[in-house]
């Protein structure tokens, strides 16, 4: 668990480019991941839920970020 709040924080303080590369590297490993368990070669299937989920988490910080910076620009 203590690993999860260290990798939200480590997300929190990359920047908008930083997160969006982070995120494009994240979903070619999805594919090929998903490319290996189709094929039978997939060594830890538990990747497969941790990329997922940190995929997610990329895109909930980008939407955070953009609903705040909306919000600024509309006051």
């Amino acid at each position: 668990m203590a690993d999860t709040k260290s990798t939200v924080e480590d997300m929190r303080t990359k920047s908008d480019d930083q997160l969006t590369e982070s995120l494009v590297e994240l979903k070619r490993e999805q594919f090929n991941l998903r490319f290996q368990a189709a094929t039978n070669q997939l060594e830890r299937p538990a990747r497969i839920k941790e990329v997922r989920r940190a995929i997610a988490l990329i895109k909930t910080l980008q939407n955070e970020r953009s609903a705040a910076s909306a919000k600024s620009s509309a006051a």
